[in-house]
């Protein structure tokens, strides 16, 4: 049931103007380069911060020597402000798409895996159905791509959950996981070695994904429980056409999903190390906001998306 205090509040003292703002307060962390941004004078914009937090009867931001520091008030009104004007957006562009037939434009995330596999398969049949719709993709890790999909800046993604908080306002469905193994070039030193051990493998040079991942958390469990070092020794990335030239020139090593490096195994550029670190990531799906209205681009690319993964059309 629906607060009336809540409703009296959106109702009678909120204002576009200040959601504006504190998403901008979020982004810069200054009155004066927030104001810039929406378009107000600094004391407008202190003004609409000051009636809002009055009207709330909390403090949104701690005032620094430089700048403001959301508090976790002030937290919660920027992610809710942010999905709020992004659902106006989303409203603007849905009245859009019906005025000119489909067209209009949907964002996806995606971890790397699937992102040139299923995603590519998706988005060919949604252009065979709807080639005017504009698709915006984004290839990054699960939790930034969370963070984007519940702040309203994607509109799908095929990520993993990672905490209970976040899976409340999710719905996820379930593809599948990503066994990894260890890659190299070809004709790379360490090729054929069936003795591979832990301590050499720390003394390579690795190219390894952004702090913060999952795989990054695992291969440093995975050296740091066998009481060795780190490797010291790398080179930080997302980019497989990186990756695969790095490694091409190199004799850097990675822990890659096998379905990823499979065409680059098959035609011999690149070998499977033999040696099981026993690297397995959470199963990764498909991620929506829960009881959000996707615009009629957005549905059709998360259907395009099911059928690519061969699931039932309205699971």
């Amino acid at each position: 049931m629906t607060d009336p205090r809540s409703d009296r509040f959106v109702r009678s003292h909120l204002k576009t103007r200040q959601l504006v703002l504190l998403v901008e307060l979020g982004r810069h962390g200054s009155i004066l380069h927030a104001a810039q941004a929406a378009n107000l004078t600094q004391p407008a914009a202190s003004k609409l911060l000051s009636d809002l937090e009055h009207v709330l009867g909390v403090k949104l931001f701690e005032r620094l020597p430089r700048g403001v520091a959301p508090t976790w008030y002030g937290e919660v009104m920027i992610r809710r402000a942010g999905a709020a004007l992004a659902e106006l957006d989303a409203a603007h562009q849905e009245v859009m798409e019906l005025l000119s037939g489909m067209a209009g434009r949907v964002a996806v995330g995606a971890v790397l895996t699937p992102s040139t596999t299923l995603l590519p398969a998706a988005i060919t049949a949604l252009k065979a159905r709807q080639p005017r719709v504009h698709v915006a993709i984004l290839v990054d890790t699960s939790k930034i791509l969370i963070e984007q999909l519940q702040n309203g800046e994607l509109d799908v993604v095929i990520g993993r959950v990672l905490d209970s908080e976040s899976a409340a306002q999710l719905s996820f469905e379930p593809l599948t996981d990503e066994p990894h193994t260890l890659v190299a070039r070809a004709g790379h030193p360490l090729a054929g070695r069936q003795d591979l051990s832990l301590a050499e493998l720390a003394r390579q040079s690795w190219i390894v994904p952004p702090a913060g991942s999952i795989l990054r958390d695992r291969l440093t469990a995975v050296f740091l429980s066998a009481g060795l070092d780190l490797p010291q020794h790398t080179v930080e990335t997302l980019s497989l056409p990186v990756m695969t030239s790095l490694m091409a020139q190199s004799d850097m090593v990675s822990a890659l999903p096998c379905e990823l490096v499979r065409p680059y195994l098959e035609a011999g550029q690149l070998i499977e190390l033999p040696v099981d670190l026993g690297l397995r990531m959470d199963v990764y799906g498909i991620v929506t906001r829960r009881g959000h209205q996707l615009s009629p681009g957005a549905e059709l690319m998360l259907a395009c998306l099911r059928e690519a993964a061969g699931r039932p059309p309205s699971s």
